[in-house]
């Protein structure tokens, strides 16, 4: 079973099956499936958000349970809500 991320400040984003979050963002700049689990890339001006995706239960949905967001510059770690933000603005 994931350890799902607290979703306080994440907007809606964890839980979220890829579908919406694709609706929500857009077309991902990346999309990755390892096993049972799926990695979607969003890109903003000045960042970039990783959203993990993996079933709670057997035979469930993907859903996001990670997230992860860092400077496009130097690759930096930086506030995800505040990157989700961004690229909702794109």
């Amino acid at each position: 079973m994931p350890e799902v991320m607290p979703a306080q400040g994440l907007a809606g984003v964890i839980g979220a099956p890829a579908t919406a979050l694709i609706r929500r963002f857009g077309a991902p700049h990346l999309d990755l499936a390892e096993g049972d689990a799926r990695k979607l890339q969003f890109a903003g001006r000045g960042c970039v958000l990783d959203i993990f995706l993996y079933p709670l239960a057997i035979d469930a949905p993907l859903t996001a349970t990670h997230v992860e967001a860092r400077l496009r510059r130097g690759g930096a770690t930086t506030d995800p809500g505040a990157c989700i933000r961004e690229i909702e603005k794109r």
